[in-house]
């Protein structure tokens, strides 16, 4: 085997035991669908990347790629008079549908969502062997080649350079811990403060029982919306990242109820998933694979919070966290619990993380426009979403994508903790703190 997960992966391997652990990510194409040219177009882009032929060993936590042709399955759905909703279906379905777990391995699923003049192309994967931006590189490959094939309508850029494999085995976190062993060693220290806010955290609740299953709901912002989330984040000295834990922090607040201030869970947890590529010192262009962390974020949530409050109050935790990268840390959290789920039963396994690590709902951004731009493009996306599983970790995960000039957030939850009332509750206070921000 030719490729080691990583710490973060083996933790989604554990994850995936208890239920499908996958993401989606869906571009549309201004252009008619042709599904035989969208086959031929994954086909190509697959093989010239090297991504086919993937034999994933478990046991060893390792994999490698072996090539071949890709062959792949293509769903078609038809969607011309509603093809968002087609996509929110497809979504949900497909959270919900597991990849083989070992062995020879196809980690790909495509489908396309047909709007007439123009379609929808999803791809879902298993979460195990790719990270947000990397698959945002190859989604813009099988743009440009669809685009490409179009004849009249063909926008080839002659100055883009042919595709060539990927670096499919970067290195794994060892490397990381070489290259910032003070940061780890130093951050030692912080562990206990970890644990202390953790211990301060309400656990999450789940009245549904161990019912793994993921729904899907989802909400946009348009462009002057994000905009004001913008302007104002960097008026009030925090990031857009710490304005939407605090939004979140303050829609989940009414669902979690009171809490006395004297109890000692009396915290409101939330996460956010980040990429950790610069610290490995890895080039997102020409690497594929998965390099995530995580860092935690609690807050008493007193009643009357405003937004600009909570807001400020998250800045101060997750500065200190990027400027002693203590999101470092989360990958010795991840070892240890490695190292205990051996010992667990399946029902424990369940509940290790909501008793251990209790977050209520995790933000993932992903800036598409960006991302896109660096691999050369021309144009943005037009349009742009995601959906990531919730996993064992949180009953909720929204997954904030920005493309286009708007941000879609597509939401994932346990149907056994949340609502779906609850989660258009927490949709609607979010839509309405960004609103507020417009005239500010």
């Amino acid at each position: 085997m030719r490729g080691r997960l990583n710490l973060f992966q083996t933790a989604m391997l554990r994850w995936r035991e208890l239920h499908p652990y996958s993401a989606i990510h869906v571009v549309r194409i201004d252009r008619p669908l042709d599904p035989s040219r969208v086959a031929a177009v994954i086909e190509r882009v697959l093989v010239a990347a090297g991504l086919t032929g993937l034999v994933l060993d478990v046991k060893r936590r390792a994999f490698e790629y072996k090539g071949g042709p890709a062959s792949p399955v293509l769903a078609v759905h038809e969607g011309e008079a509603s093809a968002m909703d087609v996509v929110a279906s497809v979504l949900e379905r497909e959270l919900n549908e597991p990849f083989t777990p070992d062995g020879p391995v196809n980690p790909f699923r495509f489908f396309v969502v047909d709007g007439g003049a123009s379609f929808y192309l999803g791809l879902a994967y298993d979460h195990v062997v790719a990270g947000g931006e990397s698959i945002v590189g190859l989604m813009k490959g099988l743009v440009d080649a669809y685009l490409d094939q179009g004849g009249r309508e063909k926008t080839h850029n002659p100055t883009m350079p042919a595709p060539r494999p990927l670096d499919r085995y970067p290195p794994t976190y060892p490397r990381l811990l070489l290259r910032h062993f003070g940061m780890f060693f130093s951050g030692m220290r912080r562990l206990p403060d970890m644990a202390a806010s953790s211990r301060r955290s309400v656990r999450p609740r789940y009245p549904g029982g161990l019912d793994p299953h993921n729904a899907f709901a989802q909400f946009r912002l348009e462009t002057v919306e994000f905009a004001a989330i913008i302007r104002t984040a960097k008026a009030w000295g925090v990031t857009v990242n710490d304005l939407l834990l605090a939004a979140l922090l303050r829609a989940l607040a009414p669902i979690v109820g009171e809490r006395a201030a004297t109890a000692r869970r009396r915290e409101i947890g939330v996460a956010s998933i980040i990429n950790i590529r610069r610290d490995l010192g890895i080039a997102p262009d020409t690497t594929f694979g998965q390099f995530l962390s995580t860092f935690h974020v609690s807050h008493p949530m007193p009643p009357g919070a405003t937004l600009r409050d909570v807001s400020r109050d998250v800045q101060i935790v997750t500065s200190r966290i990027k400027r002693e990268r203590l999101y470092l840390q989360s990958l010795l959290a991840i070892a240890a619990a490695s190292a205990i789920w051996r010992f667990l039963s399946k029902e424990r396994r369940h509940r290790f993380d909501a008793k251990n690590y209790p977050v209520w709902g995790a933000i993932t951004m992903l800036d598409v426009d960006a991302l896109w731009s660096e691999r050369g493009a021309r144009m943005r996306p037009p349009e742009y979403l995601r959906a990531v599983s919730t996993g064992a970790p949180t009953p909720l995960v929204i997954a904030v994508t920005t493309a286009g000039g708007v941000l879609h957030a597509g939401i994932s939850y346990r149907t056994a903790a949340y609502t779906r009332a609850q989660i258009d509750s927490i949709a609607a206070a979010m839509i309405a703190d960004a609103r507020s921000l417009i005239c500010k």
